[in-house]
């Protein structure tokens, strides 16, 4: 007992690899072996091999058996050491399993996947991110980086989470930042000052645009004199804290209704959205242009920024022109083709 207590104990200390060589050697020379042992009973090596392997897996169909006492001896020796080997096997499997998922909880795994999101700091407005993400593209991937020990969404699948300082670059390259998609950095609401909220989404941004100046970046700025400096890293889109929601209940205040149609617009959830629509060959003018989406049930917003077109519209539109309209999804995707 105490020769079979050591011996499992060594065997479970062995690492993975290990333990699948031992196992595959162990069915090769069990399946040779009976063979070797009962050539009319099997009539051929892969018939051996199917029967240790339906032996070792407690199955037993029956339509392969041991006819020789050398062959059961040799069959008891399997129900003893295979089924043994077998249960092992399937223990580390188990147990693989729970550690990945562990570290999952944890955050120590590195993604591999490419086109996918990355959101930085965990608050209530990543939550909202990540709603609107997945409405938006409900296939998409998305990484969360923050410095808490706890996966915030471990039940969706989807969404990958890894721990630490989002300006280290080894943090970084775990989340895969050099084939995201987009990275949002939201402000740290852990910290009080303002200013030093700013100090470290700037670090971030920093390491970010020097790792992978190709990802778009969107940040989230805490005071307005700070804006100088990210677009100095070259930050694609800043996003003033508060800013946008002050602004939408003083016109909630001022002009009922505004907040409304405000609110649908900034969400996909809600009514109509704003999409780029690319480019016709036959629209010379915006005049052109606005006439031929309205026909399809869109409404011309805007140049990039310039929302001012519908009082040029006899204008030409440029060949680096780029429209929004407002729009249902249906009419979006019919649009554009």
């Amino acid at each position: 007992m105490h020769f079979l207590l050591k011996l499992s104990g060594k065997l479970i200390a062995l690492k993975k690899k290990t333990i699948a060589i031992m196992i595959l050697c162990f069915v090769v020379l069990s399946a040779t072996i009976a063979f070797a042992l009962e050539p009319e009973t099997f009539n051929s090596w892969f018939n051996a091999f199917y029967w240790v392997m339906t032996t070792m897996a407690t199955v037993g169909y029956g339509d392969f058996f041991a006819a020789t006492a050398a062959g059961k001896v040799f069959t008891i020796f399997l129900y003893v050491f295979g089924i043994g080997l077998l249960s092992l096997v399937i223990g580390k499997v188990v147990e693989a399993m729970g550690e990945m998922q562990r570290r999952r909880g944890e955050g120590t795994l590195s993604f591999h996947g490419a086109d996918h999101v990355v959101l930085i700091n965990w608050s209530r407005k990543t939550q909202a991110a990540v709603d609107e993400i997945l409405c938006y593209a409900p296939k998409c991937r998305i990484v969360i980086i923050d410095e808490s020990g706890r996966h915030p969404l471990e039940q969706m699948e989807q969404v990958h989470f890894i721990s630490g300082d989002a300006s280290s670059d080894e943090i970084l390259m775990k989340a895969s930042i050099g084939r995201a998609r987009a990275a949002i950095v939201f402000g740290d609401i852990r910290i009080d000052e303002a200013s030093l909220v700013d100090g470290k989404s700037l670090l971030i941004i920093s390491s970010i645009e020097r790792i992978a100046p190709q990802v778009h970046t969107t940040v989230e700025i805490m005071q307005e004199k700070n804006i100088k400096n990210f677009r100095h890293v070259q930050v694609n889109e800043f996003v003033l804290s508060h800013d946008a929601v002050s602004r939408l209940a003083v016109r909630s205040a001022l002009q009922e209704g505004n907040s409304e149609v405000l609110s649908q617009l900034l969400s996909r959830q809600h009514g109509d959205d704003i999409y780029e629509v690319p480019l016709d060959a036959g629209w010379r003018t915006y005049g052109e242009a606005f006439q031929a989406l309205l026909l399809q049930g869109a409404t011309l917003l805007s140049d990039r920024g310039d929302l001012g077109i519908n009082r040029k519209l006899d204008q030409p539109i440029p060949a680096d022109a780029r429209l929004y309209v407002v729009a249902d999804e249906e009419t979006y995707r019919r649009i554009k083709g």
